[in-house]
């Protein structure tokens, strides 16, 4: 083990949070393919995410296709209904994502979730796309959450 990666074992075990890949379903991806999805801090399964908080959403992605833009739309799905969900950016290209997007490429999307104070205790999964120039998926994933006091 070399020294840095000592250092962040000894971080997570004196209790700070690091991600771990989240449990996910793929829910259309048409132009791209997910790798990986962290949530952070998350440290159960379902997310845990606190009233009045905010978390990172990193989405490791392979595009299908070239897209000038990109655009997220996250929606919480309540008893089978997607309620809109507003995050700070809607677009992926000012959220860690280097544009025009290239064919066959990976990208690392990072963006922030927001838990308002208002938000009602409970449980639901988040729905997260984001859409190439042609409003397709170059990801959609799920993944449930429980908002908590």
């Amino acid at each position: 083990m070399d020294v840095r990666t000592g250092f962040i074992v000894s971080l997570c075990l004196i209790g700070f949070t690091c991600a771990a890949p989240v449990k996910y379903l793929d829910c259309g991806s048409t132009s791209g393919k997910v790798a990986v999805v962290d949530v952070t801090p998350c440290n159960t399964q379902p997310c845990q995410l606190h009233k009045g908080q905010s978390y990172s959403v990193n989405v490791t992605f392979n595009s299908a296709v070239e897209s000038q833009t990109s655009k997220a739309v996250v929606h919480g799905i309540i008893a089978g209904v997607p309620v809109p969900f507003p995050i700070p950016i809607e677009d992926g290209c000012k959220s860690g994502i280097q544009c025009p997007i290239k064919k066959q490429q990976s990208y690392h999307y990072l963006n922030s979730l927001p838990v308002k104070s208002e938000y009602p205790a409970i449980k639901l999964v988040v729905e997260w796309e984001l859409r190439d120039d042609n409003k397709q998926d170059l990801f959609c994933i799920r993944f449930p959450v429980q908002i908590v006091s």
